[in-house]
Order: C-alpha cells, then structure tokens, then sequence
C-alpha cells in the first residue's frame, strides 16, 4: 500500500518532491559543504527517493523510482552520505583489522564494544513514559520496513550465506504467521502505545539521525557494490538488540506500557540466536568465499554502531534538556 508523499523541509527534499510530482524546474542544486547525516532536508530527501523501491507514494507513478533525474539525485546523496560514513568509521575499521580473528567474532566484538550512551539502561530504569513513547515513534521509520532492505541481498549471495540469511528472514518476516511479521508486531506496539501504527506515519516528524538509520540499509541493500557492507550491518544490527530489547521491555512494563513489550520479547530471545547465524554463518561464509570482503564486512558493522551512538546521543540530549530545541534547524547541503 503507497503512503504519502511527504513534505518538504527545506531546498532539496522540496526538489525530490516536486520532481515526483512532475513539476520540472531548471534551477540547478548546487552541494553544500554541511554534513548530510545529521541533515534532516537531505536524510528525508534520500529517504523519498528510496522509498520509490519499496512502497511507493500514492499520487507517484511507479516508473518515478528510474527517472534519471530521480536517480541523479540519489546517487548525488548517496555519495556525500557514504564518503562521511567512511570518514566516520575509517579508524574502527582500521583498529578492528589490526587486531584481527575470526570475522564473526569481530562483528559480536564490535557489537559489544559500541561505545555512546547506554540508552537501553535509561529507558529502563529512568525514562518517563512520554520519553518511550517518544524512543517508539522515532524507531517507528526503521522499524516498520524491518528487514526489508535486506531481502534485497539474498539474491545477491550464494551458498551458505544465502542459506543464513534466508533462515534469518524467515523468522524476521513472521515464520510463515503474517500476525507474527516482525514489521506488524511493532505496529501493534506504536498503536498500543497511541501512536499511528501506520507505514510512514511519523516520516515528517522524526529526526535526521532516525532517517539516517534507515537510509544506511537502503544504502547498502540496493546498491550491489554495497553487498559486504550491508551483510556486515545487518549481523552487527542483529548481535546489538538482545540485551537492549530485554531492558526495553522492562521499561515499558515499569511505565504501564505492557502491550508494547511483545515486539522486544520476540527480539529477546529470536535475536540471541540470529545474532550467531549473522556474524558466523552469514558473515563467516561471506569472507570464506571472498575474503577481501571483511574489510566492507567491518564498515558495514561499523555503521551500525556510529549511527546506533548518534541516535542515542541525540535522544539522551533531547530528554535530559542537555541542548537546545529538538527541531532546530540546520544549514542545507544543498541549495536551490
């Protein structure tokens, strides 16, 4: 089902919109030097344009996810995006290889290690109930489209990792329960917790950090090239939400919020075992086979971690009153 298009908030999500409603414009966008992670008019704008390969917008025609200046911009963003992931995770890359061991063990390594706020301990022993509202609604873009971006990948592997992400996907997309979809069980979670369950419904209102941790697996899952990098995200993805899920719920239930909890409990104990498939046998066959990829393997799992540690800084910031308004607004990248 197509949702709708969203609004602009600034110069280039304004372009990618009105491109998609076939208002051409001669004006040329001219790339900026601000950063576009933290960028909420370009992460909602390379946002719309990859969610021209999943859902689509009502009001779009669907031949839009191949227009060529619909591509232009996404690989104009995409490029600034991934360059500064690069930049960002080029020295945990580097330190990881130079310790070096088995791939899988590196990627539970660096899941463990993540370094930024433990946010999972303060939504459970602390956060007020209007603060885990506020951490669902956030998670609410990423976590609708669970293990979306990654379908993408199984074409693209062969053999055993083919074999362990599809065992994965499987348990992901509902083991053949369509009331068990991963996607559905936290939909049930947000309107639970009286937030729209729908797909989309708070794309407008979370932050550029939250759309970034989105756009990573769209980054990586559409883009062949990316193939590794995706796989390295998504065990490092799996092997950090155990142990969070866990303190999640408790600080659901501590708040009243019980008809939330199913969707963590489910990560509690599914992902203490796709944690283990992910790194060893999806990642582990992945490096058998190529054994070049552990460098993108590692970035792709260091993306994990730097995005997972500026979302929860930001979010920390936000209730703690440590930094201004929420919303301010930035510099765009990009200028019209």
């Amino acid at each position: 089902m197509s949702v709708e298009l969203p609004e602009s908030c600034g110069p280039v999500s304004h372009r990618v919109r009105e491109t998609l409603l076939g208002r051409a414009t001669s004006n040329p966008l001219v790339m900026k030097d601000q950063s576009v992670t933290c960028d909420r008019d370009a992460q909602l704008a390379l946002w719309t344009v990859y969610e021209l390969s999943y859902r689509g917008f009502a009001g779009v025609h669907a031949g839009r996810e191949w227009d060529p200046e619909v591509v232009a911009l996404r690989l104009g963003l995409e490029d600034r995006f991934e360059g500064e992931l690069r930049d960002a995770t080029r020295a945990r890359v580097s330190a990881e290889l130079d310790v070096g061991g088995d791939v899988g063990d590196v990627v539970l390594r660096m899941a463990r290690d993540a370094e930024g706020p433990n946010l999972s301990a303060f939504l459970r022993r602390e956060a007020t109930r209007a603060q885990l509202v506020d951490f669902l609604r956030e998670r609410s873009v990423q976590q609708l489209k669970e293990s979306d971006p990654q379908a993408f990948l199984v074409p693209r592997l062969t053999g055993a990792a083919k074999v362990a992400l599809a065992e994965l996907q499987y348990d992901e997309f509902g083991a053949g329960r369509p009331a068990t979809l991963h996607q559905q069980l936290y939909a049930d979670a947000l309107a639970s917790s009286g937030l729209d369950p729908a797909y989309g419904a708070y794309v407008n209102d979370v932050s550029a950090v939250s759309l970034a941790s989105a756009n990573v697996m769209s980054l990586f899952c559409l883009n062949r090239r990316l193939l590794a990098a995706g796989v390295g995200h998504f065990a490092a993805f799996e092997a950090s939400s155990s142990v969070p899920s866990r303190r999640i719920a408790a600080g659901l239930e501590r708040v009243g919020l019980d008809g939330a909890v199913r969707y963590f409990d489910e990560h509690v104990e599914a992902d203490a075992v796709h944690e283990q498939i992910a790194a060893r046998d999806l990642c582990g066959a992945l490096v058998a086979g190529d054994p070049k990829a552990v460098n993108e393997v590692l970035f792709g799992a260091a993306c994990t971690s730097y995005l997972d540690c500026l979302s929860g800084t930001e979010l920390m910031a936000r209730w703690t009153g440590d930094t201004g308004p929420r919303d301010h607004q930035q510099t765009p990248v990009m200028a019209s």
